[in-house]
């Protein structure tokens, strides 16, 4: 009987395992491709597991009986199959997962580096997908014109070439191309947003709110422009575009033309894109049909942007994939520009005359990037790793600053390696993933003029930044983030003269000063944590904490030196603490957020025009703001989206941790944009041929400041008033090859001056803003 006794637990187990099973199979793309990292389930025992990097997954100690198994991944459509379980026995179930047109936008990957849907990240992000981008460049075609509309947080637009004050959040972001930085914090010329032809690109992915995930210079957040991939079996296809552009204030002079083409599909392991594009702008026009001044204008302009991207599925779990795009937009113009009077409320003009000077704009923005993407083969570890170069040359306009004036220009040349490994954990009460890896990057920028003198001096920072990133999900309902970065950063400097220069108010020189050199240090380590809970689609709320790291505008520093050595300059580095709350809320197909958000940083970097010169101003700040999101398909054939926001500033003069003092004041217009509410309706009047897109951007007012003893406000200091700017486009699908749209900017001609424009203050930047302008564009898909 003891022995009976002693056998039965051995007895009963051996029975329980004898009454289950397996299950396991392959799942693959629609075009044949393996899909690793699919998570599949047994729905009614929380029983799972993650394909490899070859699409094969098996589960084990499957119960006998009747199961659902199903396989999900971001991007994808969720499908299900119905099994039996057969004791002892093996069950095999395959999948071909097909691409959810509707939720590709939903699939981020920039937040944390790694693919996941929006639902599960505990911040805000930002995401605006191919046919979005497609429809507003029957617009218009500058980058931040069209991000203005779509994401709340972002300042509004000049529709200028530089995108100088169209900060995040009220602070300077990182911009990328495919995780390639565009932006140079050493020197920041705010050209970084118009960094390549919105025609390449695939979507964008805002991050708002400080993060370091990819380095230094996301004080605000980052832009990150992903560029297009086939999504065919074809092995050729074809987009070309033809068009035509121009005022509709005063047409004489004002015609452009626009010619694109874009080849691309795959076969088999090998698929490529191939683009090229030429646009030249005709004299643009205000509001009254005077041609606007050419400072930063877009008219006259020349651009071309050449794309390559090439793919090969080297093996089942390796894939090599180059970029290379060479972007240039530059102006060339008779105009001169008149200055006005902002005090007096005379625009800013042109007149015919021989500019000085060269061509302003991009002469050459090249970005190279070579990646390898795949499996381990070790714990279903995948990697990516990538080299890339960067190489940029902006030019600005002539300016008398200098001693017998001068034009400048911003040399940048970027190299760097990014490794990136992501390993799935299986956690007996959780899912989770851990993503982490390695950046080094060696940055050398320098601000000359084009005669060969140097203005700021060559800078040259090596960086080296592992980092980690952790992410687990309880109850498929609570996601818990957080991760850790550690940048070591030097920036050496050889000793240099800074430039005479003029006080443009008051005609003084100050004279040249020898500085000396030196190696310049930061070691911070920053982190971030964030929870989610999706109680239900009705709410779910998320919480995070993120810094930020980003050395203080360095070059703008050096150029304005008065002291004979760097040591003695304010350059510390910039670390911002960023606090955000929100929901979002889905009740039917509608979708609501609502987010508020507080930056702080103990030492702030704020370029002030002081005595005829911009000197940076080092005091602790404080921003806060509010972000609301709707958007809606309200019936089949309408869809509607409406945001909100609203960001203010003040910053801490006295360093009392007070800002509410007598000395404390409000952070001005260059980094505090006024309140704005943006909506856009597309509505497809005629189903496959007929569809109109109508938007609105709606800038309010902002006066914070007092008017200085000559009756007039200070530099960044000038009021804003409120305008509102209507545009369109409609489509008229011909056949399924071929379509021509009719877009129009500032549809109503509103007569007005861009934020920009009112907050500087300035005679030489009191510009109007661009009247009515249309462009006709004909569209061929093959």
């Amino acid at each position: 009987m003891n022995r009976i006794l002693v056998f039965l637990p051995l007895l009963i187990s051996l029975h329980v395992v004898a009454q289950t099973g397996t299950v396991r199979g392959t799942i693959t793309t629609s075009n044949g491709n393996p899909a690793g990292f699919v998570t599949v389930r047994l729905d009614k025992f929380s029983t799972g597991a993650v394909t490899n990097a070859t699409g094969s997954y098996t589960i084990e100690n499957v119960p006998g009986g009747l199961h659902t198994v199903t396989a999900s991944f971001v991007g994808y459509n969720t499908q299900t199959k119905e099994i039996t379980s057969t004791d002892g026995q093996i069950v095999t179930v395959d999948f071909v997962l097909t691409e959810a047109e509707a939720n590709l936008s939903e699939v981020v990957v920039s937040a944390s580096r790694t693919k996941e849907s929006i639902d599960e990240i505990p911040s805000s992000v930002a995401v605006i997908g191919l046919k979005t981008l497609q429809d507003n460049l029957d617009i218009t075609t500058n980058l931040g014109s069209i991000l203005e509309n779509r994401v709340p947080g972002l300042a509004p637009s000049a529709g200028l070439s530089s995108n100088f004050g169209q900060t995040l959040r009220g602070r300077n972001m990182l911009v990328m191309v495919d995780g390639v930085p565009q932006s140079t914090p050493l020197r920041n010329g705010g050209m970084d947003i118009r960094a390549l032809d919105p025609s390449v690109i695939e979507r964008v992915e805002v991050v708002k709110g400080a993060t370091a995930i990819y380095g230094n210079g996301a004080a605000g957040g980052l832009i990150n422009y992903f560029t297009r991939n086939p999504k065919t079996g074809k092995f050729i296809n074809s987009h070309t575009t033809i068009g035509t552009s121009g005022s509709l204030t005063n047409k004489a002079n004002s015609m452009g033309g626009r010619v694109s083409q874009l080849l691309y599909g795959d076969k088999g392991k090998l698929s490529y894109v191939l683009g090229g594009v030429y646009e030249q702008t005709g004299e643009q026009k205000d509001a009254a049909g005077d041609v606007l001044p050419p400072i930063y204008g877009l008219g006259e302009t020349d651009s071309y942007n050449a794309f390559a991207k090439i793919g090969y599925q080297l093996t089942n779990q390796h894939k090599v994939q180059a970029t290379y795009n060479v972007y240039s937009s530059r102006q060339t113009t008779n105009y001169l520009t008149v200055n006005g009077d902002y005090k007096n409320g005379i625009k800013t003009s042109a007149k015919l005359g021989e500019s000085q000077g060269v061509p302003q704009g991009v002469r050459g923005n090249h970005n190279l990037n070579i990646l390898f993407t795949g499996n381990t083969g070790v714990a279903n570890t995948s990697y990516d790793v990538s080299a890339y170069y960067q190489s940029v040359d902006n030019v600005f306009f002539y300016s008398t600053a200098f001693v017998d004036g001068g034009v400048s220009r911003v040399l940048s040349k970027k190299k760097g390696v990014r490794l990136v490994l992501n390993t799935p954990l299986k956690l007996s009460t959780a899912d989770a993933s851990l993503t982490y890896g390695l950046d080094a990057q060696r940055d050398i920028t320098s601000q000359p003029l084009v005669d060969g003198r140097i203005w700021v001096p060559e800078m040259n920072m090596q960086n080296m930044a592992p980092f980690a990133q952790a992410r687990v999900t309880f109850f498929e309902k609570l996601i818990l983030k957080g991760g850790l970065r550690y940048e070591k950063v030097r920036i050496s400097v050889d000793d240099y003269n800074t430039l005479p220069s003029v006080n443009v108010l008051s005609g003084a020189v100050t004279p040249s000063i020898k500085v000396k050199g030196g190696d310049l240090a930061y070691n911070p380590l920053v982190f971030n944590l964030g929870l989610r809970y999706n109680v239900s689609p009705y709410f779910s709320p998320y919480i995070s904490f993120s810094q930020g790291f980003t050395v203080s505008d360095v070059g703008l520093a050096l150029r304005a030196a008065r002291v004979d050595d760097v040591a003695k300059i304010n350059t510390k580095a910039v670390i911002v603490d960023s606090y955000e709350a929100g929901f979002v809320s889905k009740i039917g197909t509608l979708r609501f957020e609502a987010i508020g958000y507080v930056s702080e940083s103990s030492l702030g970097s704020n370029s002030v025009f002081q005595n005829g010169s911009f000197i940076v101003v080092r005091a602790p700040e404080r921003i806060y703001g509010l972000e609301l999101t709707a958007d809606a398909q309200l019936t089949k054939n309408l869809r509607a989206g409406l945001n909100y926001s609203y960001v203010e500033g003040k910053l801490d003069a006295n360093d009392d941790r007070n800002y509410n003092g007598p000395e404390d004041e409000y952070l001005p217009g260059a980094r505090i944009a006024p309140p704005m509410l943006t909506g856009n309706i597309n509505y497809t009047l005629l189903p496959n041929k007929l569809n109109l897109l109508l938007q609105y951007t709606g800038i309010m007012k902002r006066n914070r400041f007092a008017k200085n003893s000559n009756n007039s406000y200070d530099y960044s200091k000038g009021p804003v008033k409120a305008y509102n700017l209507f545009s369109t486009a409609i489509n008229y699908q011909f056949s399924q090859s071929t379509s021509l749209s009719l877009g129009i900017e500032n549809l109503f001609n509103e007569d007005y001056y861009p934020a920009r424009s009112q907050w500087t203050a300035l005679n030489d930047n009191y510009i109007k803003g661009s009247g009515a302008a249309y462009r006709l564009t004909l569209h061929i898909k093959m």
